[in-house]
């Protein structure tokens, strides 16, 4: 009998993923959690801010480090999961298509993980990230790699019999790269991360991604 799927908007399909996402082997959520946070580097004191939190991975490895994390997500679901875990950071919903609830220069740091392809609005998105940051602040935006979106795979995952899917919107890697480029970001860095053997050996299905891109991350700084 065939697979039942159905398609979803973003809050609600991670409304509903949101208590099993954690325990659903995810081969680019795997390579995000190796890379990602290296390429961060929390600070012991730093303002950091992570826009698109999701479960909140990441806001423990700030908090782990010593910083003091503060957490956005468009799913409701996904700041209760968080919020179970990390009672004591600060936590709002928000879309980051649109003006984000922070203040100016009020962040050392900045994340923003694995939600570019459900975003329309990457100019806004940027230039609020950019204005919340200090000067020399340090932004990190990793992706659902391009090529992988381009192949029609999205977020998916299953529940109840049902196949959810919440889409991927088609940006380029220069459209990322452009956009960071022109809302004045600087001394910008990118690193792309393929399916690799260790991968395999955490999520065994994810063999047929070796060798190719998974995930995009960029590295970039405000200007002084």
């Amino acid at each position: 009998m065939s697979k039942r799927v159905q398609h979803t908007d973003v809050r609600d399909g991670y409304d509903r993923w949101a208590e099993s996402y954690d325990r659903t082997p995810n081969p680019l959520v795997a390579l995000d959690r190796r890379y990602t946070g290296e390429l961060l580097r929390p600070g012991r004191g730093e303002r950091i801010l992570d826009a698109g939190c999701g479960t909140g991975v990441h806001l423990g490895l700030m908090l782990r480090s010593g910083s003091s994390p503060v957490g956005l997500d468009l799913s409701r679901g996904m700041l209760t999961v968080t919020r179970r875990k990390y009672p004591s950071i600060p936590l709002a919903q928000a879309d980051l298509n649109g003006r984000l609830p922070v203040r100016r220069r009020a962040f050392d740091a900045i994340l923003c993980a694995l939600v570019g392809e459900h975003l329309s609005n990457l100019r806004l998105l940027f230039r609020e990230i950019r204005d919340g940051l200090v000067r020399g602040g340090r932004f990190v935006f990793s992706v659902f790699h391009p090529e992988m979106a381009a192949a029609g795979i999205e977020a998916n995952f299953e529940r109840d019999g049902v196949e959810y899917r919440l889409g991927a919107l088609r940006h380029t890697v220069a459209d990322y790269l452009n956009l960071i480029d022109r809302t004045g970001f600087r001394r910008i860095e990118v690193h792309e991360f393929h399916g690799d053997d260790v991968l395999v050996q955490q999520v065994p299905w994810a063999s047929k991604y070796l060798g190719r891109p998974l995930l995009l991350a960029v590295e970039a700084r405000t200007t002084r």
